[in-house]
């Protein structure tokens, strides 16, 4: 099996489970798709298209070459958040860069037949990894906004915005890798995003420039365009609290084990093999970068929810983990900047 292979074996696996989460954008512009249970969903696995897609939204991949999935974990809050990111090396990561509003005309890769007539326009939001549009069919949107092509959307006294936000247009954000789709209405900005698939645009956010959240490691050279985010050990799908499910625990573990960092997968092991052997917390050296002292805190916050804080495990959350929480420089949102 190719690395490629391999790779698609991963992702349609998730995609056929349920309880598996996707997104797919940058730093400040994201789309996400997620399913509720014995939701209807349309799964089309051919050459060069792997791809779900419900009545709210959809994801969908295309080549996979050059690929590398990352799994990685994050102290967060009191406990810890993970994800498989879909890297692309950084000279082959760049989409178009748009800075303008532009008229990309029928969206010919649209995931649904039914929509590769509708018109699709780039919001020239000028992102590294992944183009951020909206595709519409309504001929009187269509006419405002290519009245407003080749302006920036936040150019005063343009009245593109505000349409988009009022129409609420399918949102597709497009990657080398794939794409993913939302056809949820927008919400108003003082709403709430609604449950299954929506998207964040966060201008405040893009104008940092960067690709990815700093609490997110990354292997060196390469940048995330998407993530797999499976079923969490001790959250719902909603994000909900749910009793320790040690299934969805070791699979998230063999993920590691298979496209983790191999220091931060031995430093975990590490914590693990010193605390079997009842050892003090004083005979660890946490490692010296930040990545490497968070991977102690998930390590232990992991340990206390698969068999209770013991007499020792409290000694080391006390020594590395002392807040057995937030600590500094952890964050309270996830790798987007969304709680």
């Amino acid at each position: 099996m190719t690395d490629s292979e391999a790779i698609r074996a991963v992702l349609r696996a998730h995609l056929l489970d349920e309880t598996s989460q996707w997104n797919l954008g940058t730093f400040g512009a994201i789309a996400e798709f997620m399913r509720d249970p014995g939701e209807p969903v349309a799964i089309v696995d051919e050459p060069g298209r792997l791809a779900a897609t419900t009545a709210r939204g959809g994801i969908g991949f295309g080549g996979l070459d050059g690929v590398r999935l990352f799994a990685s974990e994050t102290a967060i809050g009191t406990i810890w958040s993970h994800r498989v990111a879909l890297c692309l090396p950084e000279e082959a990561c760049a989409m178009s860069r748009r800075t303008v509003l532009t008229d990309l005309g029928p969206d010919s890769e649209a995931l649904r037949a039914a929509d590769a007539g509708a018109i699709l326009f780039d919001m020239g939001l000028g992102t590294l990894q992944a183009d951020i549009c909206i595709r519409t069919a309504d001929p009187a949107l269509i006419g405002l906004l290519r009245a407003q092509a080749g302006r920036s959307l936040f150019e005063p006294g343009n009245q593109a915005m505000p349409a988009i936000v009022a129409a609420g247009p399918h949102r597709v954000f497009i990657a080398r890798i794939g794409r993913c789709e939302v056809y949820q209405p927008i919400p108003p900005a003082d709403g709430r995003s609604p449950e299954g698939p929506h998207t964040h645009v966060l201008p405040q956010l893009l104008r940092a420039g960067r690709t990815h959240a700093a609490t997110e490691p990354v292997p060196a050279g390469h940048v995330p365009c998407a993530h797999l985010v499976p079923v969490h050990p001790l959250r719902d799908a909603m994000g909900q609290p749910r009793p320790f499910d040690r299934d969805a625990f070791d699979r998230f573990a063999d993920l590691l084990d298979r496209f983790g960092d191999p220091g931060l997968v031995a430093t975990k092991r590490a914590v693990r093999n010193l605390l079997a052997s009842d050892a003090a917390p004083e005979a660890f050296s946490p490692p010296p970068s930040r990545f490497g002292r968070n991977t102690v805190k998930v390590a232990l916050r992991q340990q206390k929810e698969r068999d209770g804080p013991t007499g020792r495990l409290r000694d080391w959350l006390r020594c590395h983990d002392p807040r057995d929480g937030q600590g500094p420089g952890d964050g309270g949102a996830d790798d987007y900047g969304h709680g």
